[in-house]
């Protein structure tokens, strides 16, 4: 996609705006370091793809990584909720906890809510906006 340009500006009389071009065009793939990339990725997803043979509760498997991934995507948001206090019950937490709590709560909704999506929707920028559109709604009963 070379000399691909992302938009064109219009003007509007007392403002310009974007009109986005399309991307979905044939494309060659000639950049020796992308390809190296997508060879990782590639090598990566068979690995993936083996474990998920060999393990024999892939439900919890996948629950694990999804309250991983919410615990630390939630802390570039500035929650201090670890691994350990996220499987606790709300009850359990200090006041101050429970609001971090909720919000890493609410991300593994979201995520949960998007993997059950999967069935239904491709991977996609509209499934993504959906995902994060729930993580941002308080998910969690009081």
């Amino acid at each position: 996609m070379k000399n691909f340009k992302a938009g064109t500006y219009i003007n509007q009389g007392s403002f310009k705006s974007v009109i986005s071009e399309e991307i979905n065009r044939e494309w060659t793939l000639d950049d020796m370091e992308v390809i190296e990339l997508l060879s990782q990725a590639d090598r990566q997803l068979g690995r993936l793809d083996m474990y998920s043979e060999h393990t024999p509760n892939i439900d919890l498997f996948i629950s694990m990584h999804v309250l991983k991934e919410a615990t630390k995507s939630s802390k570039i948001e500035g929650t201090k909720t670890n691994i350990e206090e996220a499987l606790q019950d709300r009850e359990e937490l200090k006041e101050e906890q429970r609001d971090d709590w909720e919000e890493v709560q609410n991300y593994i909704n979201a995520l949960n809510s998007a993997i059950k999506s999967l069935d239904d929707l491709p991977l996609s920028s509209r499934l993504i906006k959906m995902a994060h559109g729930s993580k941002k709604r308080k998910t969690v009963l009081v």
